[in-house]
């Protein structure tokens, strides 16, 4: 059985994860959800929202991503993904 289909996580999980992280970082910031708002220019019931279920649009996130000085992490999203298989592997090569 693949352990992959196993420890994958829905949308809502991502969203969730993602949303802890960013508390984390603007609460080391010593930031409050109102000054994070007022930085970013997303909403307080945007940055509400997000910390409390996930939900927020991608343009909300790189604006609160750049206020919290972390754009760089959201700009090397996807960047070096691993092969899924030897076949991607060999085709990447040609």
């Amino acid at each position: 059985m693949n352990m992959n289909i196993i420890n994958r996580k829905t949308p809502t999980e991502i969203g969730v994860l993602i949303a802890q992280r960013i508390r984390s970082v603007r609460r080391k910031r010593k930031l409050s959800q109102v000054k994070l708002s007022e930085k970013s220019g997303v909403s307080l019931g945007s940055v509400k929202r997000f910390e409390r279920n996930g939900e927020i649009s991608l343009i909300s996130l790189t604006k609160i991503a750049i206020a919290l000085n972390c754009e760089i992490e959201l700009i090397k999203l996807f960047e070096d993904i691993p092969p899924e298989s030897i076949q991607e592997i060999i085709d990447g090569q040609n």
